[in-house]
């Protein structure tokens, strides 16, 4: 028989098997209750409160229910159509992470969107500065970056050989509270993870002679506790970052564009061909980069596809249950349409 369910939080998630934490301290390894996955496809992860099963003779636990989320990481599933992925849960800033001496600023612009649609608080923090080319170069891209990132967006600069760089992020960390770290692989996640924490907790991969840099090591995402702050989770380098349900995102990261919007001739313009357009005229005049309004018209015509799959997949979903309904009661399904290949 098996005992009484235990809450607990998920704090690894490793190749899809959670380690949950209960209050007493033990971690214990769960799989998910049959009934979870297959009725409503729901997974744990990182920062979950779960409740757990401990069946007799059975080395794992079993994940029985998921608290309802505060908050989620989420993005669109790579291997999916139109399909959220939840990344994390639970946590109040998120964190992204870029070499200074290899700034993406394409990708630091998804990043961002991604972050902001969390609703939590967002910080940039370039890394690496001890291995940047010149003084001057780090503060053009410290300037390119608070510019992206607008005057909100705080934009920290650390150092491995600048402890007070670090100590900056650490305030961040405020007690009780959880940071999620996001970044590609290999742009100094776990080392950053290691400085604040001041011992190796995390593996970084061995330098590489003539560029100094680690190769990334990092394959399950792992709450980590700072002494006299908050928790970390170094996420895993993600490749892709595909928007999911972006629009608040999208104004947040392009705050700047939007108050150019409130004061277009149209409610609903698209900022392509319409007459009175305030976007495009400040880029006309200089005002706002070309490169800039690119990306945000790039960003909101895959949110705008997103959103179109979303809704052909509702309407699959209905189209089959009344298919289902009908065959129940001997009734004949009507013909499909076909569809556009």
């Amino acid at each position: 028989m098996a005992d009484a369910l235990r809450t607990g939080e998920v704090v690894k998630l490793d190749r899809g098997y959670p380690l949950v934490r209960f209050p007493d301290g033990e971690r214990l390894r769960c799989e998910h209750a049959t009934a979870l996955v297959k009725g409503h496809d729901q997974r744990a992860v990182i920062g979950d409160v779960v409740s757990v099963s401990v069946p007799d003779a059975h080395d794992k636990g079993v994940i029985e229910a998921i608290a309802p989320r505060s908050r989620e990481f989420v993005r669109k599933d790579p291997t999916e159509r139109a399909v959220p992925q939840v990344l994390a849960a639970n946590f109040q800033r998120v964190i992204v992470a870029q070499p200074v001496g290899e700034v993406n600023l394409r990708r630091l612009e998804r990043e961002l969107v991604l972050a902001f649609e969390t609703g939590a608080e967002v910080t940039v923090v370039l890394t690496k500065a001890d291995l940047a080319a010149s003084e001057a170069d780090t503060e053009s891209v410290v300037q390119a970056v608070r510019a992206l990132a607008g005057p909100d967006t705080p934009v920290l600069l650390v150092s491995e050989a600048d402890p007070s760089s670090v100590e900056a992020v650490r305030r961040l960390l405020a007690p009780g509270t959880t940071t999620v770290l996001i970044g590609r692989s290999g742009v100094g996640k776990s080392s950053l993870v290691n400085m604040l924490v001041g011992a190796e907790v995390l593996d970084v991969g061995a330098v590489r002679e003539g560029d100094g840099k680690g190769r990334h090591t990092t394959v399950s995402r792992e709450i980590v506790e700072v002494p006299g702050a908050g928790r970390i989770v170094d996420m895993p380098g993600v490749r892709g970052l595909g928007l999911w349900d972006a629009d608040a995102g999208i104004e947040a990261a392009f705050s700047d564009i939007e108050e150019l919007a409130a004061s277009c001739r149209f409610r609903d313009c698209t900022h392509e061909a319409e007459p009175g357009c305030a976007v495009r005229a400040a880029v006309e005049l200089g005002a706002l980069p070309r490169a800039r309004y690119d990306s945000y018209q790039a960003l909101r015509q895959e949110a705008g596809v997103v959103k179109e799959r979303r809704e052909q997949a509702r309407r699959l979903a209905r189209e089959k249950v009344s298919d289902t309904k009908r065959q129940r009661k001997g009734a004949s399904p009507p013909p499909r349409r076909k569809r556009r290949s």
